[in-house]
């Protein structure tokens, strides 16, 4: 049996007792939404919205594979998340870059998906960036993505939906810095941040410092951890991680929700796991592990 089953075994027998401690998120001014992303489930988005509906959470992250799925048929997928009590807390649009002969394409697909999100009962839509192979952004790239950006922001705006742009490891927007000159480039009544810890991290920052940092942008949080560097992995720290399940990695986790309670933040905070890493586990069974640690080790409730 692999240690993770066993931790797992260990461990959520105490889950359901835990979910039953009371509220202590409900401070003055602080008003985290807590949700799950369906990532876990590798395009599997009728099982991940059981899941985890089944595990008591009320809000959901989909990606744009859902849009094949459910164009036409948005309000047959809203409903069903209505019937699963989960509100669509963010939606993965897709990924851009800075290449002048795509911002057509990239506003028409990404105003289209703006629409999907408002039609299943959705405000916020994700974007992440494509970093140029081999080299930094230059600062042509940084305008024309801000510029990209924005007018995304606009066509989303128009429709009710607000864009977040995802910091992300391979992105235009990787290091602090980087994610700074974004946020520069970009006007903060069209686009705002979701800010991923654990990228942020990856990606050489403080993400407690983060919150701080960009505590007036900040729209969106993704709650994920990180191991960096890998054992016996001979590649560049900057190359060598694994997104892991929360309180398993190096991320200062309830330092962010420290720091996010001090200056009352209010926003969705969605779980995030891009893939199991056992295979004798499924994403529901990793998904139970994240909410038992958010409740215990954080004092969340759903």
């Amino acid at each position: 049996m692999s240690e993770s089953r066993r931790e797992f075994l260990r461990t959520l027998s105490t889950a359901a007792a835990a979910s039953l401690l009371p509220a202590q998120n409900a401070l003055a001014g602080f008003g985290l939404k807590l949700g799950y992303a369906a990532i876990t489930w590798n395009g599997q988005d009728e099982q991940a919205i059981e899941d985890i509906s089944s595990l008591g959470f009320h809000g959901i992250q989909l990606r744009s594979n859902v849009v094949e799925q459910w164009g036409t048929r948005t309000q047959e997928l809203r409903e069903l998340l209505k019937r699963k009590h989960l509100a669509p807390l963010c939606f993965s649009s897709g990924t851009v870059d800075a290449d002048p002969a795509k911002q057509q394409q990239y506003v028409a697909t990404h105003t289209k998906h703006a629409r999907f999100v408002k039609d299943i009962g959705g405000r916020t839509l994700q974007l992440i960036s494509r970093r140029p192979k081999d080299r930094p952004p230059s600062d042509e790239e940084f305008q024309r993505l801000g510029t990209l950006l924005d007018e995304v922001g606009r066509r989303a705006q128009d429709v009710g939906v607000r864009l977040v742009y995802h910091n992300h490891m391979n992105g235009i927007g990787e290091a602090p810095d980087e994610i700074a000159r974004v946020m520069d480039a970009t006007s903060p009544k069209l686009v705002s941040l979701l800010l991923d810890i654990a990228h942020y991290q990856q990606g050489g920052g403080d993400p407690v410092a983060a919150v701080t940092r960009h505590r007036d942008r900040i729209r969106v949080l993704h709650l994920k951890d990180v191991v960096s560097p890998l054992p016996g992995d001979t590649r560049p720290a900057r190359q060598s991680y694994r997104w892991v399940e929360l309180g398993r990695g190096t991320v200062d986790v309830p330092g962010v929700i420290a720091t996010l309670r001090k200056i009352s933040w209010s926003g969705p905070a969605l779980i995030e796991l891009d893939a199991v890493t056992d295979p004798s586990l499924t994403p529901r069974d990793y998904a139970a592990i994240n909410k038992k640690y958010v409740v215990e080790k954080l004092g969340l409730s759903l």
